[in-house]
């Protein structure tokens, strides 16, 4: 009789660039679920600024008049008509029409944020990023043994001071920053602080990526040039959609220096090739039908209205020694509380509060900021963000007491 051996299977070597590398990003998207949970944990958009009945039209005319090309494989820069809508599309909002080879369709900003990684950070260099920063870019370039160096942020942007410090002492190769309405923080940078920052990165020698992805989002008409329409020449733009648009298409463009594309393409052809057709060519036709503008300024008002909600009950709910912002625009609040607090914690103590929210730490490259958080508010439903805010309200109280 044989007898059946077993053994447990060896762990694989994995690869050294993905030491360091989180799976705090997906954690924070599972936050946003669960029965009678009131979350404020992910920036998603409201399915009411979907627009179903455009797209409803839309789809069907694609599918009865263009499937050969809707249904097919597209070119990896993208399609020729969405690239130039996407012109278009910057013409009218940054006042500056790129070239055809500097505009290229990406599936969202995360792939244009780690296209630009494989084509230009070798391991060991050093990319500068705004302390606290969107997560996904931070493991991007951990992703490609980037060395990533935070730089503080105030109530105006990226502090521009430490920044030239940091490039006279360890001088970075590529500066990562989300200069309107950021995540976390949800801070705009001043038009002043975008033009001395973008003076430094030419005399240093510093590409820049400007994510974009919360730009048109705003609360007010009035917004800061773009750093890639003042200085094109060293700035990477990257957007998205997904928050404008819809995320179930992930699309959005990189528009930069031509030769910087170029091996961003290069890049996308060993990657997921191209992005999808169909939704290239849903989003050619809602933009020539002028749809995307009614559809911001319906948006706007609805995100601005639960800003003001949960604005007026941190006001309310939240005990002395707790700061906030007030953003002009985007999904975020940022929080910063006694700094005894530990803000992990508190998250889970608020879980079973039945209240969701995204403790800071993550978002620091450094790993600190312990005692800060960020509140999403675009999709929380207008008649729970109170509630929502008084059970946070009442747990940080409780842990300021218990100290």
């Amino acid at each position: 009789m044989s007898t059946v051996t077993t053994t447990t299977p060896a762990v694989p070597r994995f690869a050294r660039r993905m030491q360091g590398v989180s799976n705090e990003l997906a954690s924070i998207l599972a936050l946003s679920a669960g029965s009678g949970l009131i979350s404020f944990a992910g920036g998603l958009p409201d399915p009411r600024t979907f627009p179903v009945a455009v797209l409803e039209e839309l789809s069907g005319a694609l599918l009865r008049d263009d499937p050969a090309v809707a249904l097919q494989y597209t070119p990896t820069p993208g399609l020729p008509g969405l690239r130039e809508a996407f012109r278009d599309r910057l013409e009218q909002t940054d006042g500056h029409r790129p070239a055809w080879e500097e505009l290229m369709v990406t599936s969202g900003t995360i792939d244009a944020i780690s296209l630009l990684a494989r084509a230009l950070v070798d391991p060991g260099d050093v990319v500068a990023m705004e302390s606290p920063t969107y997560l996904g870019a931070i493991d991007a370039f951990r992703g490609v043994e980037g060395e990533v160096r935070g730089v503080p942020l105030d109530e105006e942007g990226i502090d521009v001071a430490a920044f030239e410090q940091l490039c006279r002492t360890a001088p970075p190769k590529l500066l990562y920053t989300v200069p309107d309405h950021q995540n976390p923080t949800g801070i705009t940078m001043s038009e002043e602080r975008r033009r001395r920052l973008l003076d430094l990165c030419r005399e240093h020698g510093v590409v820049v990526l400007e994510d974009v992805a919360y730009r048109e989002l705003s609360f007010t008409p009035r917004r800061p040039p773009s750093l890639w329409s003042i200085a094109p020449e060293v700035v990477v733009q990257a957007a998205t959609t997904s928050k404008t648009f819809f995320p179930g298409v992930r699309l959005g463009w990189a528009v930069g220096p031509a030769p910087v594309i170029e091996q961003m393409v290069v890049a996308k052809q060993n990657s997921d090739q191209c992005a999808g057709g169909f939704g290239q060519r849903l989003l050619e036709e809602y933009l020539r039908g002028g749809h995307m503008d009614p559809q911001l300024q319906r948006s706007n008002a609805l995100y601005k209205r639960r800003c003001e909600l949960m604005l007026a009950s941190l006001e309310t709910h939240l005990p002395d020694g707790v700061t906030w912002n007030r953003p002009g625009g985007g999904f975020f609040i940022w929080l910063t509380l006694p700094d005894s607090i530990d803000t992990v914690a508190l998250a889970r103590r608020a879980r079973d509060a039945g209240v969701a929210f995204v403790p800071g730490r993550p978002f620091h490259p450094d790993g600190t900021g312990l005692n800060t958080m960020r509140l999403a508010f675009s999709l929380a439903d207008d008649g729970v963000i109170d509630e929502g805010v008084e059970r946070l309200g009442a747990l940080i109280r409780s842990a300021m007491e218990a100290q």
